[in-house]
């Protein structure tokens, strides 16, 4: 794949809208996680309650560090030795975090992606993105473009398009503190 794409993908982010690309499992919808209005735009669009949250998708942890608060370095070591990879973790947040992103929760969900095209798309956007599984709350996910496009037509911006990562559920996510298993993966 050319970097065509992927350009076109972050000039749409960095113009407030949203896109969908593929990750590990499924086909995520994402936006600038700094933009109260994509993000305000996409839990519409997915007609998700705000209060559960989203999960922010990185390259790497310093793409996330700007969000999230400090906590135990054996804690930290422990998440990081599982990334890149296919599980998202609590962690706490900064308490500047937008509560669009956080829900009604002290912690933000975060993962490093495995995905290439994902890793890549976030180290030309320079950041993190919103990742939500593409699909409308609690119906089935987008697993290709073709899925995403019959489930939401022309209603998103840009759909970067290509293979998803061949795994068969959406990422596990751990409690970061407590190592605690919240959704099995």
């Amino acid at each position: 794949m050319t970097d065509k794409p992927i350009r076109e993908a972050v000039k749409v982010l960095r113009n407030g809208g949203i896109i969908a690309y593929p990750t590990e499992a499924v086909y995520g919808l994402g936006c600038d996680p700094l933009n109260t209005g994509a993000i305000t735009k996409l839990l519409a669009l997915k007609q998700r309650q705000p209060e559960k949250g989203l999960i922010l998708l990185a390259a790497c942890y310093e793409q996330l560090a700007p969000f999230l608060a400090d906590i135990e370095e054996e804690t930290k070591n422990r998440v990081l030795a599982t990334w890149p990879g296919h599980i998202t973790w609590l962690w706490p947040a900064r308490k500047s975090v937008s509560r669009l992103l956080r829900g009604d929760h002290a912690t933000l969900a975060v993962r490093v992606t495995a995905h290439p095209l994902a890793a890549k798309l976030c180290n030309e956007f320079n950041g993190p993105l919103v990742s939500t599984s593409a699909n409308i709350s609690h119906s089935p996910a987008a697993r290709t473009a073709e899925e995403v496009r019959a489930i939401f037509a022309d209603k998103i911006d840009y759909i970067l398009e290509g293979e998803t990562g061949g795994m068969e559920r959406p990422s596990e996510i751990r409690d970061a503190r407590s190592g605690e298993i919240v959704r099995a993966g």
